[in-house]
């Protein structure tokens, strides 16, 4: 008995010696790995990628932008229902256990013993706090030395931080498929909702998905996807945090998943959205754009985009229709006999932006219509639809009555033929595009359309703060991201005119003043040819007025009167303006020959509507930080009196503006007013169809490769252009008043439609006095060439006036002529002008 005693003490002795030796290897493993271990405190600062979301004026999302699809929400904004959902899924004992479940290890443990042989795959037992010490610190190598690094950051976590902000950072960064990080950018992702929206079937979905995304896909694995979302409403019900009834409710409900992409969500936007992003890269760099979490609120009104948008869209095809003229098809596939034509054609991609035209593929066609198959729409998962449909297009409904051939070589001008009939335009197995005739008395009727070749941009500002309130770039954003309201450098033509009759009347020279309209030459200097510059018909008016030469666009007396003045004082002007940052100071740059872009002429065109006094154009009115912090706010004027915390009858708050005037405010009404006159009688009288006092000024370049007007009421400025992104003459007559300002009527009418007209303010110390509108000189009484001309304190006409070009010798460019004499002057050139 002693024996056997001694026996087991020994053994006993010598167990417990192992064990010691056991764990003291154990201890110093976990010890040595401990060494190497990340630094978890740092946690405590963590700020996630999160992404970048653009806004309209109205809080509609405009885009977002980001490398990881992240939100991040603080917990006390994650709605219950999706915190017991995941807890139930991943680890029901979360707010119990110290770090790491022992009992969920066991049950693993058991069950995968269970599973040996079965080849399904081991059951894990991390818990919350091992999952975020994993993916905030650790790789996802699959190892026991892994796995014991993750137990002791987790022990280790829980003794640093509360149970809620580990639950936040795991809810905030877990991954859920198709991009998105956290719970907040899933429930938009997966169903285009905030977190508060969700249903508890969708909550429990997103539950589903933490272990393996990919293997519940709602698209591609439909009812492993449904299995497992049942399988967390189970487990909800078993921790008692849904009833029964709620369950089953629940299970009965459809897995809708409506993915959506990043970039641009507000239709219509693409331009704008382009340009804000490109402007935060230069802002805040790429990490800051990506990863910055910034909420950004633009100036951009969406109807009014969406006036802009048609409006450019129309004119364009309207010039594509009435001086173009058919290109072919978007391209060609095979239509074998028992081939299926709906796959065929939904291979190619058709531009996202035109959600009013579908691609086609010719059927069969005859003289007098073509048989389409229309492309089939895609599915939310990406799929072809199994829809086939099918309509006509009629050789009425075809605009285009001739075939557009391409320009010879070193020829500016296409060649054309005239089309018959339908099989001149399309044939067999031909890719088109077509829109549907909703007036037809006849069902699936459409209409033959196609991408114009010219293009053009369009911008509307608010003069008053430079809020960009709309802006296209083009006619289709899918086709081409080219903006050329903003990248695209143009001639502007005779609309850069009235900043050199700004430029005079600013510096002395009134409405009145006469200019003589006749023949110049310009000697540039020696090994250059003599300049003759010519009016638009060539045709030339003798001694006129300033009000007469921009309301004729007279390009002879813009020449002359910048001689006059001296072409640096208008290069300063210029750079005022913001037109161009250094204009060449060459006589043809008065006529507009420079280069610059429709949203610097627009801002420009801004600054004379807010009186002369400086406007910075702004597509973004606040940036705010991820933590709501205002970064950045354009409008910085001061407000004096808006802090006050309660009313002592004291002064309503007022805004200071201390921005520079760039004219005196009289200059800004007297050009207003002579581009009002441009409205009235001059080259855009077609402008009068807005049906509201309109100020503005078309502009053509040589050879008609530039189209322009830019015009304004005293709220909004709007400006258009209209050419070929290689330019080449668009046609005789192609002008800004018969291109462009017939764009700018569509969208004016619509954007004002609901605005009541207004006059432009006249400013304090303006006197109207009644003059001849061709002579300039006071007049009596009223009639049809009677007009009040606006003059400064001193400046209305006399007796005399001088004429800026009497003498045409080059020696002297003025001559003064009495009253008496001035029908001579006038009348007595022997008919050169």
């Amino acid at each position: 008995m002693r024996f056997l005693v001694n026996t087991v003490g020994y053994l006993f002795g010598i167990g417990v010696i192992l064990g010691l030796i056991a764990a003291g290897a154990v201890g110093y493993y976990v010890y040595k790995m401990s060494e190497d271990l990340p630094e978890y405190t740092q946690l405590r600062n963590y700020e996630p990628p999160v992404m970048t979301r653009i806004h309209a004026t109205d809080g509609s999302l405009v885009a977002e932008y980001a490398r990881e699809r992240r939100l991040f929400l603080p917990i006390q904004a994650i709605p219950a229902i999706i915190k017991e959902a995941f807890l139930s899924a991943e680890d029901k004992n979360f707010y119990v256990h110290n770090g790491v479940d022992v009992g969920g290890i066991m049950r693993a443990a058991v069950t995968n013993f269970r599973n040996r042989g079965t080849g399904r795959r081991p059951v894990g037992a991390s818990t919350i706090t091992q999952q975020v010490a994993k993916n905030f610190l650790l790789t996802n190598e699959v190892s026991i030395e892994r796995k014991i690094k993750e137990a002791i950051l987790a022990l280790r976590m829980e003794q640093a931080y509360t149970k809620d902000r580990i639950l936040e950072l795991y809810l905030n960064e877990i991954y859920l498929g198709l991009g998105a990080y956290g719970v907040a950018a899933a429930a938009l992702v997966y169903f285009d909702k905030s977190v508060h929206e969700l249903t508890l079937a969708e909550v429990a979905y997103l539950a589903a998905l933490p272990k393996a995304p990919n293997n519940y896909n709602p698209f591609r694995e439909p009812a492993r996807a449904i299995e497992r979302r049942n399988w967390v409403l189970d487990r909800m019900l078993e921790n008692d945090f849904i009833t029964p009834e709620e369950a089953e409710q629940a299970k009965n409900e459809p897995l809708k998943v409506t993915p959506r992409e990043l970039g641009s969500h507000l239709f219509a936007a693409d331009y704008f959205a382009e340009e804000v992003r490109r402007q935060l890269a230069d802002m805040y760099g790429e990490k800051g754009l990506y990863d910055g979490g910034l909420s950004v609120r633009t100036t951009l009104d969406p109807e009014m985009q969406i006036m802009a948008r048609n409006a450019l869209m129309n004119g364009l095809m309207d010039f594509d229709v009435s001086r173009g003229g058919w290109r072919g098809p978007v391209t060609t596939v095979e239509l074998d006999g028992g081939a299926d034509w709906g796959a065929k054609v939904g291979q190619i991609e058709a531009y996202s932006d035109l959600p009013e035209w579908r691609l086609a593929v010719v059927l069969s066609v005859d003289g007098n219509e073509a048989q389409i198959g229309l492309q089939p729409p895609r599915l939310a998962s990406g799929a072809l639809s199994i829809e086939r449909q099918r309509g006509r297009v009629p050789f009425s409904e075809t605009a285009w009555k001739r075939i557009q051939h391409g320009p010879e070589r070193g020829q500016d001008y296409a060649r054309f033929t005239s089309a018959r009939n339908m099989t001149d335009l399309v044939q067999r197995g031909d890719v088109v595009y077509v829109e549907k005739v909703e007036d037809a008395e006849a069902d699936n009727v459409w209409r033959l359309r196609q991408i114009p070749e010219v293009s053009g941009g369009l911008v509307a500002m608010d003069p008053h703060t430079g809020r960009v309130l709309a802006m296209v770039g083009g006619f289709s954003y899918a086709e081409s991201e080219f903006n050329r309201a903003t990248q695209a450098r143009r001639q502007p033509g005779s609309s850069f005119k009235p900043f050199v009759y700004a430029t005079a009347l600013d510096n002395g020279y009134t409405p009145a003043s006469v200019v003589l309209d006749g023949p110049i030459e310009i000697d540039p200097g020696p090994g250059q040819p003599v300049w003759r510059p010519k009016n638009y018909g060539g045709k030339f008016a003798g001694p006129s007025t300033l009000r007469y030469g921009i309301e004729r666009s007279r390009n002879v007396m813009t020449v002359r009167l910048a001689k006059d003045m001296g072409m640096p004082l208008i290069v300063e002007y210029a750079r005022r303006f913001g037109i161009y940052d250094q204009l060449k100071p060459f006589l043809p740059m008065a006529l507009g020959a420079g280069e610059t872009t429709v949203m610097r002429m627009v801002g420009a065109y801004s600054i004379i509507a807010n009186s002369g006094q400086k406007v910075t154009p702004t597509l973004i009115d606040r940036i705010q930080d991820r933590y709501g912090r205002t970064i950045y706010r354009h409008d910085d004027r001061v407000c004096q009196g808006c802090v006050a915390e309660e009313w002592h009858n004291q002064p309503d708050p007022t805004i200071i503006d201390e921005s520079e005037y760039v004219l005196d405010p009289m200059t800004a009404y007297q050009i207003t007013s002579m581009m009002e006159g441009v409205v009235q009688r001059g080259t855009a009288t077609r402008v009068r169809a807005v049906g509201k006092p309109i100020a503005g000024k078309t502009g053509t370049t040589n050879d008609e490769r530039d189209a322009w007007f830019v015009g304004f009421t005293p709220d909004l400025v709007a400006g258009v252009y209209v050419g070929f992104d290689n330019p080449r003459p668009m046609g005789r007559g192609a002008t800004g008043g018969q291109i462009a300002a017939p764009i700018f009527i569509d969208f004016m009418k619509e954007a004002l439609a609901d605005t009541p007209g207004v006059e432009f303010r006249v400013p304090e110390g303006i006197k109207l006095v009644p003059v001849n509108r061709s002579t300039g000189q006071p007049a009596s009484g009223g009639g049809p060439g009677v007009i009040l001309e606006a003059f400064k304190p001193g400046t209305a006409p006399g007796d005399t006036y001088s004429v800026i070009g009497l003498n045409t010798d080059g020696k002297s460019s003025r001559g003064s002529v009495t009253r008496e004499s001035e029908r001579a002057v006038l009348s007595g050139t022997g008919g050169l002008y």
